[in-house]
């Protein structure tokens, strides 16, 4: 990256980070997207929503969550340290809830009384779900038939805390399908409905919205390894699905250039196969869920159908940011096979006594597969975001354990 940026300044007026973002949406859906940047607007310089929030990350989520050093896997790596910002260790067990806290307390803010969210790995589902419990408040949440298989246990917890589980068979009946339908019910009951979008893509204000709802992750993080450390580390890495996680933890590193900053995308069976969600190693820009972003498209234009043995990472697109991040180089985008992603699940297990989800499994492999790309004494931040509870059922197939 040749020029200085100031990261804080974007996205612009209009929702972009350079060519990417903006607000490309059916007309009906422009006054509910005008008046959510309007509300936002005034949430963030307001005291006491910023007030409601840190009450609520501090005694219903947790926050701060540890920075932890993750000693036998070090060991095992070479002389390097790696920290885990243990955001599975939140409340609902993933960093989900961050966002679903303030998208929910602004919606309330709005007057709004029912909630639709989309889900795939079900953990935005459940967070969203359980904030719903929380205020008293309808939801409704759309996921791919195909993720209710995978993903039993996060359904049965959103059921649990009274959420409509609403299955989405169009598509591959999976995340992309289910932010479609989710998008489709907002249009349908603007009066009363507000829209919690998990991750940092979509039409303005969302992606801006999200990210910074999720920087708390790296303001925490940030402060931490300055205290453990008494120094910045040398590399951030968190895995990619729409991108929520990865910008909460690096978004507030940004600035600082000396910070090298990876994102691990799903390499699904492998980038030359057809059966990946490497969005930004394998798309080209295009239009989806209302921003122009990478996206996995054919020369027609048409979306190709996204793979990973994450539900979380499944999806063919990626938040705008990320996008123009990749462009200008201040991010670096890798990817990790299932497989992969597999054996850092299996490793972390053992080692650290941590049963991590299997996205950021993903990023953990990067980190085990990269070992010699490291420097003697390097300090890596790892974004630990999700528990694996929701993965078990299906990674015991895969691993063939038996309970």
């Amino acid at each position: 990256m040749k020029e200085k940026i100031n990261f804080k300044k974007f996205p612009d007026k209009n929702g972009r980070f350079g060519k990417y973002g903006g607000r490309f949406v059916a007309e009906t859906l422009m006054p509910l997207l005008l008046d959510v940047e309007k509300q936002y607007a005034k949430a963030k310089s307001s005291k006491d929503f910023k007030k409601q929030l840190n009450y609520y990350f501090k005694n219903y989520t947790g926050r701060p969550s540890p920075l932890y050093y993750a000693e036998r896997i070090s060991k095992k790596i070479g002389n390097v340290k790696i920290y885990f910002k243990r955001d599975e260790l939140n409340h609902t067990g993933a960093h989900k809830i961050n966002n679903c806290i303030g998208q929910v307390l602004l919606a309330l803010k709005m007057g709004k009384k029912r909630i639709v969210a989309e889900t795939g790995a079900g953990q935005h589902g459940l967070a969203t779900a359980t904030v719903c419990a929380l205020f008293n408040l309808k939801c409704v949440v759309y996921m791919g038939s195909l993720d209710i298989k995978r993903q039993a246990p996060n359904v049965f917890k959103m059921k649990l805390l009274g959420a409509e589980i609403v299955p989405v068979n169009s598509g591959t009946s999976t995340l992309k399908d289910a932010m479609n339908e989710a998008l489709r019910d907002w249009v349908s009951n603007v009066k009363d409905t507000f829209y919690v979008i998990g991750t940092v893509a979509g039409p303005h204000p969302y992606p801006m919205m999200v990210r910074d709802f999720q920087s708390v992750i790296g303001t925490e993080a940030k402060k931490q390894i300055l205290e453990y450390e008494k120094k910045l580390p040398n590399y951030l890495i968190a895995c990619i699905g729409g991108g929520s996680n990865a910008l909460g933890l690096f978004y507030p590193f940004l600035n600082d250039q000396k910070v090298k900053i990876i994102g691990v995308e799903a390499g699904g069976e492998g980038l030359k196969t057809k059966r990946h969600a490497a969005s930004l190693s394998q798309g080209k820009p295009g239009f989806l869920h209302g921003n122009y972003t990478y996206l996995l498209q054919n020369s027609d234009g048409q979306i190709i159908d996204a793979h990973s043995i994450s539900a979380g990472l499944d999806y063919p697109g990626i938040g705008p940011e990320h996008s123009w991040l990749k462009d200008i180089g201040r991010i670096k985008y890798e990817s990790a096979t299932d497989n992969e992603a597999i054996e850092a699940f299996k490793i972390c297990s053992k080692l650290e006594g941590i049963i991590p989800a299997l996205e950021p499994s993903h990023a953990l492999a990067y980190i085990l597969k990269n070992k010699n790309k490291f420097k003697k004494n390097d300090i890596i931040i790892m974004n630990m975001c999700g528990r694996g509870d929701k993965d078990l059922f299906s990674i015991s197939k895969k691993l063939n354990i038996k309970a």
